[in-house]
Protein backbone atom coordinates (compact mmCIF):
# COMPACT_ATOMS: atom_id res chain seq x y z
CA UNK A 1 0.00 0.00 0.00
CA UNK A 2 1.21 3.45 -0.61
CA UNK A 3 2.00 5.52 2.09
CA UNK A 4 1.05 9.01 2.23
CA UNK A 5 2.27 11.57 4.94
CA UNK A 6 -0.25 13.99 6.36
CA UNK A 7 1.28 14.08 9.48
CA UNK A 8 4.43 16.91 8.70
CA UNK A 9 2.92 19.23 11.26
CA UNK A 10 4.64 16.45 13.72
CA UNK A 11 8.04 15.72 11.72
CA UNK A 12 8.08 16.50 8.09
CA UNK A 13 8.99 13.19 5.46
CA UNK A 14 10.77 12.97 3.43
CA UNK A 15 13.77 15.22 4.48
CA UNK A 16 15.31 17.67 1.83
CA UNK A 17 17.55 15.74 -0.50
CA UNK A 18 20.86 15.73 0.18
CA UNK A 19 19.98 16.07 4.22
CA UNK A 20 20.86 11.83 4.65
CA UNK A 21 23.86 11.85 2.96
CA UNK A 22 24.96 14.58 4.83
CA UNK A 23 24.17 12.59 8.03
CA UNK A 24 26.25 9.81 6.71
CA UNK A 25 29.02 11.65 5.22
CA UNK A 26 29.52 13.01 8.80
CA UNK A 27 29.78 9.70 10.65
CA UNK A 28 31.95 8.49 8.33
CA UNK A 29 34.02 10.99 6.59
CA UNK A 30 34.42 12.96 9.56
CA UNK A 31 33.17 11.93 13.48
CA UNK A 32 34.89 14.61 15.37
CA UNK A 33 34.19 16.83 17.88
CA UNK A 34 34.35 20.80 18.16
CA UNK A 35 36.09 23.14 20.17
CA UNK A 36 37.98 19.77 21.21
CA UNK A 37 40.54 19.21 19.02
CA UNK A 38 43.62 21.17 17.08
CA UNK A 39 43.49 18.87 14.31
CA UNK A 40 41.95 19.37 10.77
CA UNK A 41 38.77 17.09 11.39
CA UNK A 42 37.87 19.21 14.32
CA UNK A 43 38.40 22.01 12.37
CA UNK A 44 36.44 20.74 9.25
CA UNK A 45 33.21 20.27 12.24
CA UNK A 46 33.83 23.33 13.54
CA UNK A 47 33.04 25.30 10.16
CA UNK A 48 30.62 23.13 9.40
CA UNK A 49 28.63 24.05 12.67
CA UNK A 50 29.47 28.10 12.36
CA UNK A 51 28.41 27.66 8.66
CA UNK A 52 24.64 26.15 9.70
CA UNK A 53 24.55 29.37 12.18
CA UNK A 54 25.21 31.30 9.21
CA UNK A 55 22.36 29.77 7.45
CA UNK A 56 20.13 29.86 10.22
CA UNK A 57 20.38 33.85 10.20
CA UNK A 58 19.85 34.17 6.63
CA UNK A 59 16.81 32.32 6.88
CA UNK A 60 15.18 33.59 9.53
CA UNK A 61 17.22 36.89 10.95
CA UNK A 62 15.61 39.09 7.51
CA UNK A 63 17.13 41.14 5.13
CA UNK A 64 20.12 41.77 7.58
CA UNK A 65 20.85 38.17 8.38
CA UNK A 66 20.89 39.61 12.02
CA UNK A 67 21.36 38.71 14.62
CA UNK A 68 25.37 37.51 14.57
CA UNK A 69 25.96 33.78 13.83
CA UNK A 70 27.26 33.60 17.53
CA UNK A 71 24.14 34.45 18.90
CA UNK A 72 22.50 31.24 17.24
CA UNK A 73 22.31 28.33 20.00
CA UNK A 74 21.61 24.80 19.15
CA UNK A 75 20.12 22.51 21.48
CA UNK A 76 18.40 19.33 20.62
CA UNK A 77 15.00 20.63 19.60
CA UNK A 78 12.35 23.47 20.65
CA UNK A 79 11.42 22.14 23.72
CA UNK A 80 14.90 22.19 25.14
CA UNK A 81 15.20 25.64 23.82
CA UNK A 82 11.76 27.01 25.15
CA UNK A 83 12.86 25.87 28.42
CA UNK A 84 16.39 27.48 28.42
CA UNK A 85 14.84 30.86 27.76
CA UNK A 86 11.71 29.98 30.02
CA UNK A 87 13.95 28.66 33.04
CA UNK A 88 16.33 31.16 32.56
CA UNK A 89 14.77 34.65 32.40
CA UNK A 90 12.25 34.36 35.16
CA UNK A 91 12.38 34.88 38.40
CA UNK A 92 9.75 34.31 41.73
CA UNK A 93 7.56 37.64 41.38
CA UNK A 94 7.46 37.60 37.49
CA UNK A 95 4.41 37.88 35.18
CA UNK A 96 4.17 36.41 31.47
CA UNK A 97 1.50 36.61 28.89
CA UNK A 98 1.09 33.32 26.76
CA UNK A 99 -1.91 32.87 24.29
CA UNK A 100 -4.54 30.68 25.12
CA UNK A 101 -3.20 28.32 21.91
CA UNK A 102 0.24 27.11 23.02
CA UNK A 103 1.75 23.74 22.90
CA UNK A 104 2.89 22.50 26.37
CA UNK A 105 6.06 22.85 25.37
CA UNK A 106 5.91 26.52 26.92
CA UNK A 107 3.31 25.83 28.92
CA UNK A 108 4.73 22.61 31.08
CA UNK A 109 7.30 25.02 32.30
CA UNK A 110 5.45 27.62 32.81
CA UNK A 111 3.10 25.36 35.23
CA UNK A 112 6.27 24.33 36.79
CA UNK A 113 7.61 27.49 37.50
CA UNK A 114 3.92 28.81 39.07
CA UNK A 115 4.84 26.59 41.93
CA UNK A 116 7.76 28.73 42.16
CA UNK A 117 6.07 32.40 42.38
CA UNK A 118 5.61 32.76 38.59
CA UNK A 119 2.38 33.42 37.23
CA UNK A 120 1.02 33.59 33.77
CA UNK A 121 -1.99 34.72 31.85
CA UNK A 122 -3.81 33.35 28.97
CA UNK A 123 -4.43 36.18 26.37
CA UNK A 124 -7.75 34.50 25.11
CA UNK A 125 -7.58 34.02 21.50
CA UNK A 126 -11.02 33.68 19.25
CA UNK A 127 -13.40 30.78 18.10
CA UNK A 128 -10.57 30.14 15.17
CA UNK A 129 -7.33 30.69 17.11
CA UNK A 130 -6.95 34.38 16.11
CA UNK A 131 -6.00 36.70 18.34
CA UNK A 132 -6.17 40.43 18.89
CA UNK A 133 -3.19 42.52 20.09
CA UNK A 134 -4.91 44.95 22.00
CA UNK A 135 -6.36 42.12 24.53
CA UNK A 136 -2.93 41.29 25.34
CA UNK A 137 -1.56 44.67 25.86
CA UNK A 138 -5.00 45.03 28.18
CA UNK A 139 -3.72 42.36 30.25
CA UNK A 140 -0.11 43.99 30.84
CA UNK A 141 0.51 44.25 34.91
CA UNK A 142 3.97 46.25 36.27
CA UNK A 143 5.40 42.88 37.11
CA UNK A 144 4.93 41.71 33.75
CA UNK A 145 8.51 40.40 32.36
CA UNK A 146 8.05 38.61 29.25
CA UNK A 147 5.33 37.47 26.37
CA UNK A 148 5.96 33.83 25.10
CA UNK A 149 3.92 32.95 22.15
CA UNK A 150 3.65 30.43 19.16
CA UNK A 151 3.92 31.89 15.84
CA UNK A 152 1.41 29.48 14.36
CA UNK A 153 -1.05 27.16 16.06
CA UNK A 154 -0.22 23.22 15.67
CA UNK A 155 -4.01 22.43 15.69
CA UNK A 156 -5.71 24.45 13.43
CA UNK A 157 -3.00 26.10 11.28
CA UNK A 158 -4.06 29.86 12.45
CA UNK A 159 -0.93 32.41 12.36
CA UNK A 160 -1.04 34.80 15.20
CA UNK A 161 -0.15 38.53 14.98
CA UNK A 162 4.12 38.40 15.74
CA UNK A 163 5.02 41.26 14.60
CA UNK A 164 2.36 43.20 16.21
CA UNK A 165 3.03 41.49 19.70
CA UNK A 166 6.57 42.78 19.02
CA UNK A 167 5.50 46.05 18.81
CA UNK A 168 3.50 46.04 22.36
CA UNK A 169 6.63 44.52 23.68
CA UNK A 170 8.77 47.01 22.67
CA UNK A 171 6.47 49.71 23.93
CA UNK A 172 6.13 48.50 27.33
CA UNK A 173 9.56 46.91 28.14
CA UNK A 174 9.05 43.59 27.42
CA UNK A 175 11.44 40.59 26.49
CA UNK A 176 9.47 38.84 23.14
CA UNK A 177 10.64 34.75 22.58
CA UNK A 178 8.75 33.57 19.66
CA UNK A 179 8.01 30.03 19.22
CA UNK A 180 8.42 28.83 15.37
CA UNK A 181 8.20 25.51 15.61
CA UNK A 182 5.40 25.32 12.65
CA UNK A 183 6.57 27.98 10.28
CA UNK A 184 10.10 28.25 10.02
CA UNK A 185 10.85 27.25 7.13
CA UNK A 186 7.10 28.22 6.00
CA UNK A 187 6.55 31.62 6.85
CA UNK A 188 8.90 34.47 5.60
CA UNK A 189 10.46 35.49 9.09
CA UNK A 190 12.69 38.17 10.10
CA UNK A 191 13.15 38.20 13.61
CA UNK A 192 14.32 41.85 13.57
CA UNK A 193 11.30 42.96 12.22
CA UNK A 194 9.27 41.30 14.42
CA UNK A 195 10.90 42.75 17.27
CA UNK A 196 12.06 39.24 19.33
CA UNK A 197 14.70 39.01 21.76
CA UNK A 198 14.64 35.04 20.94
CA UNK A 199 13.24 33.52 18.62
CA UNK A 200 13.38 29.17 19.23
CA UNK A 201 13.29 26.87 16.11
CA UNK A 202 13.73 23.19 15.38
CA UNK A 203 15.12 21.28 12.58
CA UNK A 204 12.66 18.40 12.07
CA UNK A 205 9.67 20.16 11.39
CA UNK A 206 9.63 23.20 8.09
CA UNK A 207 13.43 23.42 8.04
CA UNK A 208 13.23 19.88 6.52
CA UNK A 209 16.15 17.84 8.44
CA UNK A 210 16.93 16.07 11.33
CA UNK A 211 15.03 15.18 14.74
CA UNK A 212 17.45 15.90 17.28
CA UNK A 213 18.09 19.55 15.91
CA UNK A 214 16.49 22.75 17.28
CA UNK A 215 17.80 25.71 18.86
CA UNK A 216 17.51 29.22 19.26
CA UNK A 217 18.44 32.74 18.09
CA UNK A 218 18.84 35.52 20.80
CA UNK A 219 19.30 39.09 21.53
CA UNK A 220 22.46 39.95 23.49
CA UNK A 221 20.10 41.97 25.92
CA UNK A 222 18.39 38.71 26.62
CA UNK A 223 21.15 36.51 26.76
CA UNK A 224 22.78 38.96 29.38
CA UNK A 225 19.23 38.10 31.75
CA UNK A 226 19.05 34.68 31.10
CA UNK A 227 20.84 31.70 33.67
CA UNK A 228 22.32 28.75 31.55
CA UNK A 229 19.73 25.70 32.55
CA UNK A 230 22.46 23.08 31.66
CA UNK A 231 26.44 23.78 32.53
CA UNK A 232 29.66 21.63 31.33
CA UNK A 233 32.57 21.29 29.13
CA UNK A 234 32.71 23.48 26.44
CA UNK A 235 35.94 22.76 25.27
CA UNK A 236 36.72 27.07 25.88
CA UNK A 237 38.16 28.56 29.11
CA UNK A 238 38.94 25.04 30.61
CA UNK A 239 41.11 26.33 32.87
CA UNK A 240 38.15 27.16 35.40
CA UNK A 241 34.80 25.73 36.45
CA UNK A 242 32.72 29.27 35.83
CA UNK A 243 30.47 28.81 32.93
CA UNK A 244 31.83 31.00 30.19
CA UNK A 245 29.70 34.37 30.15
CA UNK A 246 30.17 34.59 25.78
CA UNK A 247 27.97 33.44 23.01
CA UNK A 248 27.47 30.70 21.97
CA UNK A 249 29.18 28.83 24.70
CA UNK A 250 27.44 29.91 27.69
CA UNK A 251 24.14 27.70 26.27
CA UNK A 252 25.89 24.70 24.59
CA UNK A 253 27.77 22.83 27.35
CA UNK A 254 28.24 19.28 26.40
CA UNK A 255 28.80 17.78 22.64
CA UNK A 256 25.87 18.79 19.88
CA UNK A 257 24.12 16.30 17.75
CA UNK A 258 26.78 17.22 15.19
CA UNK A 259 25.37 14.72 12.20
CA UNK A 260 22.78 15.96 12.87
CA UNK A 261 23.72 19.23 12.30
CA UNK A 262 25.76 18.31 9.45
CA UNK A 263 22.24 16.99 7.99
CA UNK A 264 20.65 20.29 8.95
CA UNK A 265 23.50 22.27 7.05
CA UNK A 266 22.02 20.42 3.97
CA UNK A 267 18.49 20.88 4.78
CA UNK A 268 19.03 24.81 5.13
CA UNK A 269 21.10 24.98 1.81
CA UNK A 270 18.39 23.20 0.01
CA UNK A 271 15.62 25.52 1.69
CA UNK A 272 17.63 28.65 0.80
CA UNK A 273 18.07 27.51 -2.80
CA UNK A 274 14.28 27.85 -3.56
CA UNK A 275 12.29 30.81 -4.28
CA UNK A 276 11.33 32.85 -1.27
CA UNK A 277 7.72 32.05 -0.02
CA UNK A 278 7.75 28.98 -2.36
CA UNK A 279 6.78 26.24 -0.22
CA UNK A 280 4.49 28.52 1.55
CA UNK A 281 2.74 28.48 -1.77
CA UNK A 282 2.79 24.86 -2.11
CA UNK A 283 1.09 24.59 1.44
CA UNK A 284 -1.43 27.26 0.83
CA UNK A 285 -2.38 25.31 -2.40
CA UNK A 286 -2.87 22.16 -0.86
CA UNK A 287 -4.54 23.71 1.92
CA UNK A 288 -6.92 25.56 -0.42
CA UNK A 289 -7.45 22.50 -2.13
CA UNK A 290 -8.18 19.85 1.22
CA UNK A 291 -10.60 22.64 2.34
CA UNK A 292 -12.43 22.99 -0.77
CA UNK A 293 -13.02 19.54 -1.31
CA UNK A 294 -13.75 18.54 2.30
CA UNK A 295 -16.63 21.77 2.07
CA UNK A 296 -19.54 19.26 0.81
CA UNK A 297 -18.51 16.57 3.63
CA UNK A 298 -19.02 19.50 6.10
CA UNK A 299 -22.61 20.90 5.00
CA UNK A 300 -24.28 17.76 4.44
CA UNK A 301 -22.76 17.07 8.38
CA UNK A 302 -20.29 14.00 8.27
CA UNK A 303 -17.31 16.33 9.95
CA UNK A 304 -16.51 19.88 11.69
CA UNK A 305 -13.70 21.50 10.17
CA UNK A 306 -11.61 23.49 12.97
CA UNK A 307 -10.66 26.96 12.50
CA UNK A 308 -10.32 29.26 9.48
CA UNK A 309 -12.26 28.32 6.01
CA UNK A 310 -9.56 29.86 4.12
CA UNK A 311 -6.32 29.74 3.58
CA UNK A 312 -5.18 33.75 4.50
CA UNK A 313 -3.75 33.72 7.88
CA UNK A 314 -2.79 29.98 8.33
CA UNK A 315 -0.52 27.19 7.31
CA UNK A 316 -0.54 24.03 5.83
CA UNK A 317 -2.78 22.37 9.34
CA UNK A 318 -6.31 21.21 9.61
CA UNK A 319 -8.10 19.54 12.05
CA UNK A 320 -11.58 17.89 11.40
CA UNK A 321 -13.64 16.74 14.03
CA UNK A 322 -15.59 13.60 12.29
CA UNK A 323 -19.64 13.69 13.11
CA UNK A 324 -20.27 10.02 12.81
CA UNK A 325 -17.81 8.11 14.13
CA UNK A 326 -14.89 8.71 16.69
CA UNK A 327 -12.04 10.97 15.99
CA UNK A 328 -9.42 7.77 17.17
CA UNK A 329 -11.35 5.38 14.38
CA UNK A 330 -11.16 8.00 11.86
CA UNK A 331 -7.63 8.51 12.09
CA UNK A 332 -7.23 4.60 12.71
CA UNK A 333 -9.05 3.43 9.78
CA UNK A 334 -7.35 6.31 7.54
CA UNK A 335 -4.14 4.61 8.36
CA UNK A 336 -5.25 0.73 8.09
CA UNK A 337 -7.48 1.15 4.84
CA UNK A 338 -5.98 3.44 3.69
CA UNK A 339 -1.91 4.37 4.26
CA UNK A 340 -2.84 7.54 4.92
CA UNK A 341 -1.08 9.36 8.51
CA UNK A 342 -2.52 12.04 10.14
CA UNK A 343 -2.56 12.79 14.01
CA UNK A 344 -5.28 12.49 16.07
CA UNK A 345 -5.82 13.73 19.95
CA UNK A 346 -4.99 16.65 21.56
CA UNK A 347 -1.47 17.46 19.74
CA UNK A 348 -0.18 18.58 23.32
CA UNK A 349 -2.21 21.45 23.21
CA UNK A 350 -4.88 21.43 25.45
CA UNK A 351 -5.12 25.06 26.11
CA UNK A 352 -6.15 25.27 22.18
CA UNK A 353 -8.09 22.62 21.94
CA UNK A 354 -10.48 24.49 25.02
CA UNK A 355 -10.26 27.62 22.82
CA UNK A 356 -11.62 26.02 19.38
CA UNK A 357 -14.24 24.02 21.35
CA UNK A 358 -12.74 20.44 21.09
CA UNK A 359 -12.07 20.02 24.50
CA UNK A 360 -11.58 16.98 25.44
CA UNK A 361 -12.37 14.66 22.26
CA UNK A 362 -9.65 16.39 20.15
CA UNK A 363 -9.44 16.62 16.69
CA UNK A 364 -7.89 14.59 13.01
CA UNK A 365 -5.36 16.51 11.95
CA UNK A 366 -4.17 16.80 8.69
CA UNK A 367 -1.41 18.78 7.89
CA UNK A 368 0.97 19.50 4.74
CA UNK A 369 4.58 19.60 3.37
CA UNK A 370 6.86 20.70 0.76
CA UNK A 371 6.56 17.48 -1.37
CA UNK A 372 2.81 16.27 -0.73
CA UNK A 373 0.88 16.79 -3.92
CA UNK A 374 -2.33 17.02 -4.91
CA UNK A 375 -3.51 13.87 -6.15
CA UNK A 376 -2.68 12.98 -2.07
CA UNK A 377 -5.02 15.42 -1.25
CA UNK A 378 -7.82 13.93 -3.36
CA UNK A 379 -6.90 10.38 -1.90
CA UNK A 380 -7.48 11.96 1.43
CA UNK A 381 -10.61 13.28 1.04
CA UNK A 382 -11.71 10.37 -0.79
CA UNK A 383 -11.17 8.21 2.18
CA UNK A 384 -12.54 10.63 4.97
CA UNK A 385 -15.50 10.32 3.00
CA UNK A 386 -15.92 6.72 2.91
CA UNK A 387 -15.35 6.93 6.27
CA UNK A 388 -17.45 9.20 7.55
CA UNK A 389 -20.37 8.20 5.76
CA UNK A 390 -24.12 8.55 7.23
CA UNK A 391 -25.12 5.00 8.05
CA UNK A 392 -22.46 5.16 10.38
CA UNK A 393 -23.36 5.42 13.95
CA UNK A 394 -23.04 9.20 15.41
CA UNK A 395 -20.22 9.53 17.78
CA UNK A 396 -21.68 11.59 21.27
Amino acid sequence: MQRINLDQASTSFPKAPGTADAVFRYLTECGCNISRGGYQGAYSAEELVYETRVLLCRLLGGKNHAPDPKQVIFTKNITESLNVLIRGLLRPGDHVLVSSMEHNAVMRPLAQLEKRGIRFTRVPCDRDGSMNPEDLEALIEPATRAVVMLHASNVCGTVLPAAEVGAVCRAHGLFFILDTAQTAGILTIDMAAIGADALAFTGHKGLLGPQGTGGFLIRESLAEKLEPLITGGTGSLSHTEETPLFLPDRFEAGTLNLPGIAGLHAALAWLLDRPEGSILVQEQKLTECFLRKTEPLEEEGWIRIIGKRSTEGRIGVVSMVPLTLDPAELAFRLDEDYGIATRVGLHCAPAAHKTLGTWPTGTVRFSFGAFNTEEEIDEAVSAVSALCRPERKTWN
